[in-house]
């Protein structure tokens, strides 16, 4: 009797349908996550039904695109305005289905070629490439400016020149960067997932790769869980719940891993002026509302509050707990140096893509006749930026002790490819 046959998996098992239900289910999953925070922080009292077209704008920044904002009031005023700011909230909604959604069809699988897994990643992009066009073309508004009562009030009406600001989007950089950030998600999805195939030659990767990845993704989701469940608290004990919901769909990572950083040493500069107000704590909004550019670290946190010392603690307890399991599934031959190399490198390229990721920019004047800003609330400024190469250093740092203290007590756990004693 001859042996019998195993038949391989179809490759049409990820063909143009399941891409389709992948970007698909993605995008919904945006979408609804962004509706949501959006109308909770208000956006659906917006005129002329401009909710759908702020839904979208939203959208195409959560993947890396460019809104920009401009207007005027005819020759009498010109208003200037411009907006930087990426909702991880949803930006972390979609990643984690479209990753998901890619991994699916190949689960189960030890060995993928690097054609078929191109392949599908492809057939992905192609349709993302649609979704990115028409979010592109259909996040565009204006709105009228409120200039109040009074002299200016006044004389807008009498030129009928009343001002007015509007939102449009970039489409080519919206396009390249909402590619470029799908093509991330996709790397990283097979880079962190344990069970998705890779091509033979890059098998050699995956014992120093993906555990100190995987670790990663755990601490970052782990942070927006203990953020998660602090909004909440904060919630039911002061109140302020629409706020506090559209905070938590919209912004929760940028406050989560921004004190994930603050919490390694790292120091952030900022400003608020004018009519805006950051969605943060009020501590925050407190220390970055003076004359001058504020520094936002661990002194000037505590100074003001010395319970955000728990942010270290935090930071130490996430880290060591991170690192101790990424060496205890860990093969037994990698070394305790090992452990600590990997995890500094992993938690530098973290804080790298935080500080990218998290700042925040937007400015808005407007000028009567070309002269100056006016002021009175119609004109301010809002930014917080990291000072980049500090936290990736300390998250180089804080990744190379805590990868070894968590080597060190992962020695007596009993690990894969084991032996005989551990090699330190």
């Amino acid at each position: 009797m001859s042996p019998p046959t195993v038949t391989a998996r179809p490759a049409t098992r990820h063909g143009w349908a399941h891409a389709l239900g992948a970007v698909l289910t993605g995008l919904a999953v945006m979408v609804l996550v962004a509706a949501l925070g959006l109308w909770a922080a208000g956006a659906s009292d917006l005129p002329d039904g401009a909710f759908p077209r702020v839904v979208a704008a939203t959208l195409a920044t959560a993947v890396g695109g460019t809104v920009e904002l401009s207007g005027d009031a005819g020759v009498l005023a010109e208003s200037h305005a411009g907006l930087t700011v990426i909702p991880l909230s949803v930006t972390l909604a979609g990643a984690l289905v479209i990753g998901a959604g890619f991994l699916r069809p190949l689960r189960h699988r030890a060995v993928a070629s690097a054609a078929e897994l191109a392949g599908w990643a492809a057939r992905l992009a192609v349709l993302w490439l649609l979704v990115l066009i028409g979010l592109a073309f259909g996040a565009r508004q204006t709105f009228a400016v409120d200039v109040g009562s009074g002299t200016l009030s006044d004389l807008t009406g009498l030129f009928e020149a009343a001002p007015r600001v509007g939102f449009t989007t970039n489409v080519p950089l919206t396009v390249l960067f909402g590619l470029l950030w799908l093509a991330g998600v996709l790397l990283l999805a097979v880079l962190v997932a344990r069970g998705a195939p890779l091509p033979g030659r890059l098998l050699r990767f995956q014992e120093s790769v993906r555990p100190a990845a995987h670790a990663m993704v755990v601490l970052l989701l782990a942070y927006v869980v203990v953020g998660l469940v602090v909004a909440l608290i904060t919630a039911a004990a002061r109140g302020h719940a629409p706020a506090t919901f559209a905070l938590i769909l919209l912004g929760l990572p940028n406050l989560a891993w921004l004190a994930l950083t603050i919490g390694l040493g790292a120091t952030w500069n900022g400003r608020v002026d004018g009519p805006f107000g950051l969605p943060m704590p009020h501590v925050l909004n407190v220390l970055l509302r003076t004359p001058d550019v504020s520094v936002l670290n661990l002194r000037s946190l505590t100074g003001y509050d010395g319970r955000w010392w728990w942010l270290v603690v935090v930071d130490a307890l996430l880290l060591l707990a991170v690192a101790f399991w990424t060496a205890a599934v860990s093969p037994a031959r990698i070394r305790v140096w090992q452990h600590a190399l990997h995890l500094g490198v992993a938690l530098a390229l973290t804080v790298l893509m935080i500080c990218l990721t998290g700042s925040v920019s937007a400015h808005y004047g407007l000028s009567l006749l070309g002269i100056g800003n006016l002021g009175g609330g119609l004109s301010g400024e809002l930014f917080l930026r990291p000072q980049l190469w500090q936290a990736v250093g300390l998250g180089a740092l804080w990744g190379l002790v805590a990868g070894l203290l968590g080597g060190l007590l992962a020695l007596p756990v009993r690990r894969r490819g084991e032996v005989g004693e551990p090699t330190r």
